[in-house]
């Protein structure tokens, strides 16, 4: 299976046509959250309806799984908390959202809503937790936040991630965590677009400007995660340990670029 990657999009047209360009050369699409922009001169409810179309097309071509990031939150809850209520629309056609989980290829991810409170954390460990149970091959969970203390979320002078996350990897010892959030962590000194914890892979494509995304390519036959920017492209295998420095690949699927 070969899956796409992407997260922080943030409302940015060109790079939404982008990934709608490559998807069919994919498998899957997976998109680690805040596709809106609350600082966009574009209102919120506006981008919305854009968004869902773009994501209803997407779906056309492939398998779509999204999640929301801190920058999707429209709604409150009973208990007060903000949730990406739009999100849960794109269900409708096929997009697997925030709080499911979705099987393909024997590989099953968990789809992880942003957490606004205690009430939404809790409920994102009783998902992590409900699916730990299930058989499978391999997790994957798509999280907005990185964990904290690892390169993925650090921003030149300090980690901004997330402390829960760390626990539940530790606990629960998912193959792969994809997160976004943090921007500039591919691209400073000390930072990473991947890293391990334990036995799990991490990984955020940070986010560019420009007309495509910062993207890891994850080829599940070459057990392989490519990413790509604006800043070049390196390559880990999946199968054996974290080393530095990281590979440059010696082949790009034209498409990519």
């Amino acid at each position: 299976m070969r899956s796409l990657f992407v997260s922080d999009l943030h409302y940015d047209l060109k790079q939404l046509d982008w990934v709608y360009e490559v998807a069919e050369n994919l498998d899957l699409v997976i998109i680690g959250g805040d596709l809106l922009d609350i600082s966009a001169p574009v209102d919120a409810r506006a981008q919305i309806l854009v968004v869902l179309k773009y994501l209803e097309r997407l779906r056309g071509r492939t398998q779509v799984i999204v999640c929301s990031g801190n920058h999707d939150l429209d709604a409150r809850g009973s208990d007060g908390e903000k949730y990406a209520r739009w999100i849960g629309k794109a269900h409708a056609f096929g997009v697997h959202t925030d709080g499911r989980s979705a099987e393909l290829d024997g590989t099953l991810f968990t789809v992880c809503p942003w957490w606004d409170g205690p009430k939404t954390r809790e409920a994102v460990g009783r998902l992590l937790a409900r699916d730990q149970a299930r058989a499978k091959k391999q997790w994957i969970w798509v999280y907005h936040s990185p964990p904290q203390d690892s390169p993925t979320s650090w921003v030149g002078k300090r980690h901004i991630g997330d402390v829960d996350l760390v626990a539940w990897i530790r606990e629960l010892e998912p193959n792969l965590v994809l997160s976004g959030h943090i921007h500039q962590s591919p691209f400073v000194k000390n930072g990473s677009w991947v890293d391990r914890l334990g036995d799990t892979w991490v990984f955020n494509p940070g986010r560019q400007i420009g007309p495509s995304p910062t993207r890891i390519l994850f080829d599940s036959d070459k057990a392989t995660a490519l990413w790509v920017s604006l800043a070049g492209a390196e390559i880990v295998k999946l199968d054996e340990p974290l080393r530095r420095p990281l590979a440059e690949p010696t082949d790009l699927p034209p498409w990519l670029m």
